[in-house]
């Protein structure tokens, strides 16, 4: 007998098949945590957290079961704080291990693992894997999947981050999720570091590859194997939506939804923008916005309902039912 894969959320174990619908790249909170505990007259936990629950609760009222966070080390994650969250939301939330950088790695790092001061093992893989197989901290909240950045250039740091990320994913069968430059094309060298570790790339989101209309460079990123994230709708700075959607439905009618997959970037609180800024500079960038208005403008584009559904549960419910090591 077959058993169903089971996908870890902060509530416990969600059969792959009733993830439902899911958006594959929301966050629920970004934060500069240092800072954050610095300033605390810049933070009332309690109101964020009941204003979390309200935007995840009307989320939730539009059809979507599932968000996948991929809020790492470097991005303020705090998964106590997002189950806090998570006890007043009928929503899975599906968490990641790893290590948010586009330059170097923090400098514990720097002084242990292979060719540091210090040597020994490479422990950015050890905790990952801990964190996929036993849980984050003390919480007994097991990640899901693995989350590794690169933007306009490969550095050293990142480049280890990167193939840690790998050797986890070999050890465990988790899925990998990389934020990525779509103008400078990195995608395409996260691709290459990864497949030299071994990586079936079929396992691979390439985040963020929405912000471009370069179909030839999305061609080749689904060629190579990978998920390509059309994943910022609303954030119409970075690309104005109308060629966001036009993307979709080109590649779409290529017969490509089955290696697309679809969500904002979106967060509850980002501390990275004064109060309001955020909500001037991009006022569609939230939660509900691809379901009040993106959709809707794919289908008059003509994507079909099969192909949504495709983007929206078939692709998700795949990506996270790999093959074991």
């Amino acid at each position: 007998m077959t058993l169903t894969p089971q996908v870890p959320t902060v509530n416990g174990p969600v059969a792959v098949d009733d993830l439902g619908t899911v958006l594959m790249h929301e966050h629920v909170f970004v934060l500069s945590e240092e800072l954050r505990r610095s300033m605390p007259e810049s933070w009332d936990e309690q109101r964020r957290v009941d204003d979390a629950v309200a935007r995840l609760t009307a989320l939730a009222e539009t059809g979507v079961s599932t968000i996948v966070d991929p809020t790492v080390i470097g991005l303020g994650r705090d998964v106590r704080r997002v189950a806090s969250v998570n006890q007043r939301v009928d929503l899975n939330i599906v968490v990641a291990t790893g290590l948010y950088t586009l330059a170097d790695v923090p400098h514990y790092f720097r002084y242990h693992g292979p060719g540091t001061l210090l040597g020994g093992a490479e422990r950015m893989t050890e905790l990952f894997i801990r964190e996929l197989t036993e849980g984050i901290a003390d919480t007994g909240i097991k990640a899901a999947f693995l989350k590794c950045a690169i933007e306009d250039e490969l550095t050293p740091g990142v480049e280890r981050v990167m193939r840690a990320v790998a050797q986890a994913h070999l050890s465990t069968g988790a899925p990998i999720t990389v934020h990525t430059s779509a103008h400078a094309r990195t995608g395409l060298t996260a691709q290459e570091i990864l497949r030299s570790e071994g990586v079936d790339l079929g396992a691979v989101v390439i985040g963020h590859s929405g912000d471009t209309a370069d179909l030839d460079y999305l061609r080749q990123l689904i060629d190579n194997g990978s998920y390509v994230g059309m994943d910022r709708f609303g954030l119409d700075i970075l690309l104005p939506g109308d060629q966001r959607v036009a993307t979709v439905a080109a590649l779409a009618r290529q017969g490509l939804a089955d290696r697309m997959v679809l969500s904002h970037d979106a967060s509850c609180h980002i501390d990275w923008f004064p109060p309001g800024v955020r909500e001037q500079i991009a006022p569609n960038w939230h939660y509900t916005h691809l379901h009040e208005q993106v959709l809707p403008a794919l289908l008059r584009a003509g994507v079909t309902q099969a192909q949504l559904t495709t983007m929206l549960v078939d692709n998700p419910r795949r990506y996270f039912s790999p093959a074991k090591p």
